[in-house]
């Protein structure tokens, strides 16, 4: 009998996935549940696990768009189980190699050793243009008497400004992943489709470096995971989504749609691009709670575990472009969502402060909002409130108890 395995689909809304990887080759015999291919979609990499047992045959290659329900690949499900690999070794040994079977271009074995010319020596002149200029006199016609080498041969000899300088400039040419392009084509959706500003501010770091510095070690004893700045950010956007509901809003249509809780979705790179997991009913976590969820997720995204669920939904999202060392950016907001937080590198800058000027640990922060349902207003008081939360986090965000807070 001869099995059709088709694409399953991977997730609400995703009709077709490509292949990245198949794991077996064209007339391998499979166990079933045994992974086969990897594909990826434009949320996550998942496996394809054989349907039944039996001999495989491939029905696309890797790099193929392959629609949700199209056939992939048939397993007769009739053919023998092999005892051994014997007879496999023997079947490869007799198959020709790829690079026996095909004979070389013409052009290859046609090519000749590039053209020198047989020359003879440098005028004084041409010589100190020569070595100034580090060309070789053998790569240099001379049109003097007896193939001398002539000044003006010399200055031929140098490249003009923008030319070629035998340096290599060769190009490479590779396929955009299914996930890099459907990231690209939501960014492009989300600068053309939605009414995008930034409004920027700076945050004095200096209370949360000395909370830091003085409960990380024991914080991270107690609890398995460091006390880092996300939890504290994350803290901080929660209090001021609460503050300011239309920045936890989105437009379906011709109707604006409020959230109750606070669903973030923190961008991580991952070995194939942009990932977004989403922290769920971020406000009901302590700080522990939202450093644990936010290193599960990294390590997922980076391993090639995350799965579409963890990617789905998310009502607003907070980026950080400051762990690659970036100072300034304007996040583009991640749609449907209508708003994202971009933090930045921290940097030790001039401030005043009671008066007087002081050096402190500075992060410039920008958010990017839809000002089509999120005014002006809201948007700077929400950003006003992010770093009033950050600067005073010990009252605002730890109710003057910070060892309960950290749950010390």
């Amino acid at each position: 009998m001869i099995l059709e395995m088709k694409v399953p689909s991977p997730g609400e809304s995703i009709t077709e996935v490509e292949i990245a990887e198949w794991l077996v080759e064209d007339g391998d015999y499979v166990e079933k549940d045994q992974a086969i291919a990897e594909v990826d979609s434009d949320k996550a990499t998942l496996e394809l696990p054989a349907e039944e047992s039996g001999t495989i045959t491939l029905k696309a290659e890797v790099g193929d768009a392959v629609a949700v329900g199209e056939v992939v690949c048939l397993i007769d499900t009739d053919a023998p189980k092999p005892e051994g690999t014997g007879a496999v070794e023997e079947s490869a040994k007799g198959a020709p190699k790829k690079e026996d079977a095909q004979e070389k271009p013409a052009s290859e074995t046609s090519k000749q050793a590039p053209k020198t010319y047989a020359t003879g020596t440098p005028s004084p002149a041409a010589k100190k243009i020569l070595d100034e200029k580090d060309i070789p006199a053998a790569s240099v016609k001379g049109t003097g008497r007896d193939g001398r080498i002539t000044k003006e041969d010399a200055v031929s000899a140098v490249p003009a400004m923008g030319s070629p300088t035998g340096g290599n400039r060769g190009e490479t040419r590779s396929k955009l992943s299914m996930l890099r392009r459907k990231v690209a084509e939501r960014l492009v959706s989300a600068k053309n489709e939605t009414a995008m500003l930034t409004t920027f501010n700076e945050v004095d770091m200096t209370p949360i470096f000395e909370l830091r510095k003085k409960y990380k070690e024991d914080f991270k004893e107690k609890h398995g995971v460091s006390l880092g700045f996300m939890s504290f950010f994350t803290k901080a956007c929660v209090r001021a989504l609460e503050m300011f509901p239309a920045v936890n809003s989105m437009i379906d249509g011709k109707e604006m749609i409020s959230y109750d809780f606070c669903d973030i979705s923190i961008a991580v790179s991952g070995p194939k691009g942009l990932m977004v997991p989403v922290i769920r009913n971020a406000e009901n976590l302590t700080f522990r709670g939202v450093e644990a969820e936010v290193k599960r997720l990294a390590i997922r995204a980076r391993e090639g575990e995350i799965t579409v669920d963890e990617m789905t939904g998310g009502t607003f999202t907070i980026t950080n472009g400051g762990v690659f060392g970036s100072m300034l950016s304007t996040p583009i907001i991640n749609p449907p969502q209508s708003a994202i937080l971009g933090m930045h590198n921290i940097v030790e800058r001039p401030i005043v402060r009671d008066g007087a000027i002081a050096i402190a640990p500075v992060m410039y922060v920008a958010l990017s909002y839809d000002h089509r349902i999120i005014d002006g207003k809201e948007s700077v008081g929400f950003l006003v409130a992010v770093k009033e939360a950050l600067e005073n986090p010990e009252e605002l965000l730890m109710e003057n108890n910070i060892e309960r807070a950290l749950e010390m």
